[in-house]
C-alpha cells in the first residue's frame, strides 16, 4: 500500500459551489484531505490549497474527477518562487514561517526552503527584505 501525499492548488470556477467536490475525493476516491488555505467566495473564482493523501493510483482519479469538472490543478511546488542566489540568509523569513518550511542550517547558518512543507501563507513574501519570495496562490481574477 503505497501512500503518497501532495499539495495541490484548486481553482474553482464560479458555478462549482454547488458540487460537493471533497466529498466526493473523501468518499469515492479515499482520499484524505485537509484544507491548508482557501479563497472562496460564491459566484466567484476560488482557490484552493489542499494536501491530498491516498494510494497515487486514487489520487491521479481524483484529480481527473476534478479536471472534468473544471477545477484547475496544479501542484503548489510549482507556483512558489524562491531566488536562493540572492539570498542573504538573514533569517527574517525563518522568523514567520510557522510551518518550518524555512529554516536555517545550524551548521552552515544558510537558510534553506523546503517546498513540501509550505503552506503558502505568503508571510515571508512580507518578511524578506530582498522581496526574494513569490507564493502565486490566487488566481488574479
Amino acid at each position: 500500500m503505497n501512500i503518497v501525499k501532495r499539495r495541490i492548488i484548486l481553482r474553482f470556477p464560479p458555478q462549482s459551489g454547488d458540487k460537493p467536490l471533497s466529498y466526493v475525493l473523501v468518499k469515492d476516491y479515499d482520499i484524505r484531505i485537509n484544507i491548508l488555505k482557501a479563497e472562496v467566495m460564491p459566484g466567484k473564482r476560488g482557490s484552493l490549497l489542499l494536501e491530498m493523501e491516498a494510494r497515487q493510483s486514487n489520487l491521479d482519479k481524483g484529480i481527473a474527477y476534478l479536471e472534468a469538472h473544471n477545477v484547475e490543478c496544479q501542484p503548489l511546488d510549482k507556483r512558489i518562487q524562491f531566488n536562493s542566489d540572492k539570498c542573504i540568509s538573514c533569517g527574517n523569513c525563518t522568523a514567520v514561517c510557522f510551518a518550518g518550511a524555512l529554516t536555517m542550517n545550524q551548521v552552515t547558518w544558510k537558510m534553506e526552503f523546503n517546498k513540501e512543507l509550505c503552506v503558502a501563507c505568503e508571510l515571508c513574501v512580507k518578511a524578506c527584505p530582498l522581496r526574494l519570495f513569490d507564493i502565486d496562490f490566487r488566481d488574479g481574477n
